[in-house]
């Protein structure tokens, strides 16, 4: 989607095809629906309203194409965000009965061109783990971290770096020395287009994103880290080339595919989510992106957290297969 004064432009490519379509509608309209929208997803939020605006984002970017049997036999949709869009949680548009992630698999991309990429159930899914758990450096704890922890050590190989270790030197030698091909980091963070602004605690303070991408990027492309996750880090407010950082930091490190949030999730949530996703990873068949689509439907069924807020917020930037 390409958002341009009078309209809104719409190009897919699906099996090689390319199709467009324009719907009448002011970049102004746009922008403030989209505001509205970001608004309504929080659980205290009117859910009619909230499910109105998102239909009527749906009826723009998404209904003209199924209408043209464009996305016959697809399983998952890449996103090209435009603008604000950037900060539109995809999962959650609704077409009046199911949002999108109920029958795709969605992921982000800042091109269409990507880093080729091996599907995890072809390789090893070590990895490396790392998190804070404690309240440190003036922020709150985050007490589910341990959980989600040990719980992806049971369900995959992993080297854990926890609170104390979770260093940045501690980081720094476990990616040198492993094979790992999931980089798995639960702690608090930033994400912004700008790099002063973009960061990750650790136990001893800051790692900036320069610092993360030479701790990662020592790899090299014949050894390179296939899935970044970044549990409890947000992109920044407001923020609308955000999303485009995260991708740039993929890009300087080597990850193949990132794992980060829109907003700040509830850590109970944070943890059942990347406990299915880890579940899922690995499976015969089950690429990046429908891995991540199974785990934000089980919160999705869940009464505790089957509101967007907690589901939606996930996105997948980079290689989805």
């Amino acid at each position: 989607p390409i958002i341009l004064p009078d309209k809104l432009a719409v190009i897919t490519s699906s099996a090689g095809r390319l199709k467009y379509h324009a719907v009448p509608v002011s970049a102004q309209t746009v922008e403030s629906t989209i505001g509205d929208l970001l608004s309504a997803i929080h659980p205290v939020s009117d859910n009619r309203k909230r499910l109105k605006i998102s239909e009527q984002v749906y009826d723009w970017l998404i209904r003209p194409t199924e209408a043209g049997d464009a996305l016959a036999d697809t399983q998952t949709i890449v996103f090209v965000l435009d603008g604000l869009l950037r900060n539109v949680p995809m999962a959650a548009l609704y077409d009046g009965d199911q949002y999108l992630i109920e029958k795709y698999a969605v992921a982000l991309s800042p091109g269409l061109q990507l880093m080729s990429s091996k599907s995890l159930d072809q390789i090893s899914t070590d990895a490396v783990v790392g998190g804070i758990s404690e309240a440190r450096n003036g922020l709150s704890a985050l007490p589910a971290v341990k959980d989600e922890i040990a719980d992806i050590s049971k369900l995959v190989s992993a080297s854990t770096l926890i609170n104390e270790s979770f260093t940045s030197e501690g980081l720094a030698k476990d990616v040198k020395k492993s094979s790992a091909s999931i980089i798995h980091l639960a702690t608090h963070g930033q994400f912004s287009s700008r790099l002063e602004d973009t960061f990750l605690s650790t136990w001893e303070g800051r790692l900036s994103v320069k610092e993360l991408s030479e701790i990662l990027s020592v790899r090299g492309q014949s050894n390179a880290i296939e899935l970044l996750v970044l549990s409890a880090c947000d992109t920044a407010s407001g923020d609308d080339r955000a999303v485009l950082g995260l991708a740039g930091l993929a890009v300087k490190s080597g990850a193949r595919s990132t794992v980060a949030t829109l907003w700040p999730v509830k850590d109970q949530a944070a943890a059942k989510l990347m406990r299915a996703l880890y579940e899922n990873v690995g499976k015969s068949g089950v690429g990046k992106a429908e891995a991540l689509r199974q785990a934000q439907l089980s919160l999705l069924n869940d009464p505790s957290f089957s509101d967007p807020f907690f589901w939606s917020a996930y996105t997948l930037v980079g290689n989805w297969r």
